[in-house]
């Protein structure tokens, strides 16, 4: 019997948007909260909220078209309109910042959408930069 994927023994594999860098995803909890944690290699690099991954479908079928992602990190400034800067609104459903990594909260739309793709929630345009996604 296979083992279920997304679990910190067997994290799904997966690529960034432009498909030029791999990481990995899982879920965990921490101090009785749900979360998702991003790796590369060996090492923990990012950590977001898990209700991100249901809250971001919602805006998505709510905004009916391809959103860009706008991925930046936490210390740079992002475009508005753009599911990082969704990532990061006071407006969301968390009230702010979706990462949970203090000073690596940034790259939601980097490391959030590829899960999103596989598990087959939503289309996600792979070119070089300025890719974008939308719920199916």
């Amino acid at each position: 019997m296979a083992k279920e994927q997304g679990t910190k023994e067997n994290p799904r594999a997966l690529k960034t948007p432009p498909l030029s860098s791999e990481f990995a995803m899982y879920t965990d909890i921490k101090d009785g909260k749900e979360m998702l944690v991003s790796t590369v290699g060996k090492a923990i690099f990012l950590h977001y909220h898990y209700c991100c991954l249901a809250d971001l479908h919602a805006m998505l079928k709510k905004y009916n078209d391809r959103m860009e992602l706008g991925s930046a990190d936490e210390q740079k400034p992002v475009k508005a309109g753009t599911v990082e800067a969704w990532g990061r609104a006071e407006q969301n459903l968390v009230g702010g910042w979706y990462g949970l990594k203090k000073g690596l909260c940034g790259q939601f739309a980097m490391y959030v959408s590829p899960l999103m793709e596989k598990l087959g929630v939503a289309e996600l345009t792979h070119d070089a930069k300025e890719n974008k996604m939308r719920a199916k």
